[in-house]
C-alpha cells in the first residue's frame, strides 16, 4: 500500500486514514497512518523522514567548534540545551572544564529555554484541545525570555551562545534585572495559568485517563523527560548525572503516578516551578571571573570515544562522538529524546478514540526535526 494513497477501507472492515504530512517545508513533518474500528484506534504508524537534514553526517564535517551549532536546528525549542550538551562532550574530550561564572551563565539560559518551551507547549495543548485564550497569555511571557535571549545572545531562538570551555561572551549588562523582572512575572502567572486550562472541566475530561502507559512500558520504549516522570519513572539527567553545578542547586525532580495526559501535563506545569527556583538561586550569585576557559583556536580531540548526556525540555539527549585525534569528529550520534519519545505513541494510542490523539500528541510534546536528523 503506497503510504500517500487515500484513505481507504481493509478486507476486515477497519477504516484507514492519512493524518498528515503537511507541507514538507514546514518545520515539522509528521505522517501517521491509523487504522480505524469505528472512532477507535486500533493501530497507528508513524512515518518519518520528511524533514531529514542529516545534521549527524553534517556535524562529522565540521570542526569542534562549528559542529556544536547544528544541534540548535534539532530540537530548536531546546537549541541552548543542545548546545550545551556538545560543549560538554567536548569539553570531556579535552579534559577542561568552563569557569564557574559560565556554568551559572549556562544553567540560567537552559532554565530560561526550558521554561519559554514549556510555556509554548501549554499554549498549543490548549490550541489542540480547542482552547484559543492559552496561546496567547503562554506568549505574552515566553515573548519576555525570547527578548532577554536576543539581547543576550544575538538570537531569540536559535542562541549559538555556548562554546567549549565555556560561553561566547558575558551576559548583557541588563541581563540580571531583566530576568529577576520575568521570573516575578511568570510567578504571578502561574495561578492565571492554572485557572484558565489545568482546572477547566472540558480540559480535565479530554485528558485523564486518555494515552496511558505504565512506567514498564516507558523504560521499554526509552520514554525520558516529562513524559516519563508523568507515569512516575524517575530519569532526569540534571539529578542522576549532574552537570554545569546542577549539583549545588535545590530543585525537585517532579513525578506523577498517573501515567496519563493529565499527569504529563502537571509535570511540564510544575517543572516550569522548578525552573524559576534554580533560576532565582543563581541569578542574584553569579560568581565573578572569566566566562570562558583558554583553550587553542584548533580543536583537537585525542583519539577515544566521548559521551554527555543532559535534561532538554522533551527528556534526555546524547552526544556520543568517536575521535580519530583529527580536528573533526570521526562519527558523531544523537541520541535524541523525541526519537524514543515517539516510539511509544501508538502504545499510548491503541483503544483510543481518534480524538483522543491530539490530546496524546499534545502531552508528548513531540519536536519534529529532532527525529529527522
Amino acid at each position: 500500500m503506497n503510504l500517500l494513497e487515500e484513505n481507504t477501507v481493509t478486507e476486515d472492515g477497519q477504516f484507514v486514514i492519512n493524518i498528515g504530512p503537511q507541507h514538507p517545508s514546514t518545520h515539522g513533518v509528521l505522517h501517521l497512518k491509523a487504522w480505524l474500528d469505528g472512532e477507535t484506534i486500533q493501530k497507528l504508524q508513524p512515518h518519518l523522514g520528511y524533514i531529514h537534514r542529516s545534521i549527524e553526517k553534517m556535524s562529522e564535517r565540521l570542526s569542534y567548534r562549528n559542529f556544536i551549532y547544528a544541534t540548535s536546528r534539532m530540537d530548536y525549542l531546546s537549541a541552548h540545551i543542545n548546545n550545551q550538551a556538545c560543549a560538554l562532550a567536548v569539553e570531556k574530550g579535552l579534559q577542561i572544564q568552563a569557569p564557574p561564572r559560565a556554568q551559572a551563565i549556562r544553567v540560567l539560559l537552559a532554565e530560561l529555554t526550558r521554561l519559554s518551551s514549556h510555556q509554548l507547549w501549554w499554549g498549543c495543548t490548549g490550541l489542540d484541545l480547542g482552547a484559543v485564550t492559552p496561546f496567547f497569555y503562554a506568549f505574552r511571557e515566553r515573548e519576555a525570555i525570547m527578548d532577554i535571549m536576543e539581547e543576550t545572545c544575538g538570537a531569540r531562538l536559535t542562541q549559538n551562545f555556548c562554546v567549549p570551555g565555556g560561553v561566547m561572551y558575558d551576559v548583557h549588562p541588563n541581563f540580571v534585572s531583566r530576568v529577576r523582572d520575568i521570573i516575578k512575572q511568570v510567578r504571578e502567572k502561574f495561578k492565571e495559568y492554572d485557572e484558565i486550562l489545568t482546572g477547566n472541566v472540558i480540559f480535565e475530561n479530554r485528558t485523564k485517563g486518555v494515552g496511558y502507559i505504565s512506567a514498564e512500558d516507558v523504560i521499554s520504549y526509552g520514554v525520558t523527560g516529562p513524559a516519563a516522570r508523568g507515569s512516575g519513572v524517575s530519569c532526569d539527567v540534571r539529578k542522576w548525572f549532574p552537570y554545569d553545578g546542577y549539583e549545588q542547586l535545590d530543585f525537585n525532580e517532579i513525578l506523577a503516578d498517573g501515567g496519563d495526559c493529565y499527569a504529563r501535563y502537571m509535570v511540564r506545569m510544575e517543572e516550569m516551578k522548578q525552573s524559576a527556583n534554580i533560576i532565582e538561586q543563581l541569578i542574584d550569585n553569579l560568581p565573578e571571573g572569566d566566562f570562558q576557559a583558554k583553550s587553542k583556536t584548533l580543536l583537537k580531540l585525542p583519539k577515544g570515544e566521548f559521551y554527555q548526556r543532559v535534561e532538554t525540555a522533551r527528556g534526555e539527549l546524547g552526544v556520543y562522538i568517536v575521535s580519530e585525534g583529527g580536528a573533526t569528529p570521526y562519527r558523531i550520534k544523537y541520541r535524541s529524546p523525541n526519537f524514543s519519545n515517539l516510539s511509544a505513541l501508538e502504545e499510548m494510542t491503541i483503544g483510543s478514540k481518534i480524538g483522543d490523539l491530539m490530546a496524546i500528541m499534545s502531552t508528548l510534546d513531540l519536536v519534529i526535526p529532532d527525529i529527522d536528523r
